[in-house]
C-alpha cells in the first residue's frame, strides 16, 4: 500500500487553499487593473492636452496595477490585462481623435482599419506590456 503524501500544513486541504489563492490573486489583480486603467487613462488624456501621445501609457498602467495588487503569478490575469487594455486603448484613442465625418464609437470602431500604422503598434505596444506586467510576480 502507498500513503497518500503529507499535505502541507499551512494549506489546510491543499487543493482548496490553491483555489483560494488563485481566486485572491486574480481578484486583487483584476481590481488593481482597473484603478491602474483609470489611472492611465487620465495620463493619456493630460498628455493628449498637451500635444504629447502616449498610446502605450494605457494598456501599461492596467498591468501595472494589476501586477503590483495581485501579490502573486497569473497567467489568466495577464491575459485579462491584454483584453483590457486593448479595449482601453481603442476608448482612449476614439476619445481624443473621433473621425471628423461621424463622432460616434460606433463609426469609428467599424473604421479602426483607418488608423495609421504608429497607433496600432503602440496599442500593440501596450496589450504586450499589460500582459506582461499583468502576470504578478
Amino acid at each position: 500500500m502507498t500513503a497518500a503524501p503529507p499535505e502541507d500544513p499551512r494549506e489546510g486541504t491543499a487543493g482548496y487553499s490553491r483555489r483560494r489563492r488563485a481566486a485572491l490573486v486574480l481578484l486583487r489583480g483584476i481590481a488593481g487593473g482597473i484603478v491602474g486603467g483609470v489611472v492611465g487613462f487620465f495620463v493619456f488624456q493630460w498628455l493628449a492636452r498637451q500635444r504629447l501621445y502616449g498610446m502605450i501609457i494605457p494598456g501599461a498602467s492596467i498591468g501595472l496595477g494589476a501586477g503590483l495588487a495581485a501579490r502573486g503569478k497569473s497567467t489568466l490575469l495577464g491575459l485579462l490585462c491584454v483584453v483590457g487594455a486593448v479595449g482601453l486603448a481603442v476608448f482612449a484613442e476614439w476619445s481624443v481623435a473621433p473621425f471628423m465625418k461621424d463622432k460616434s464609437l460606433s463609426f469609428f470602431l467599424t473604421h479602426l482599419h483607418q488608423l495609421q500604422g504608429v497607433t496600432i503598434i503602440m496599442m500593440g505596444l501596450g496589450a504586450a506590456f499589460a500582459y506582461w506586467l499583468g502576470q504578478g510576480r
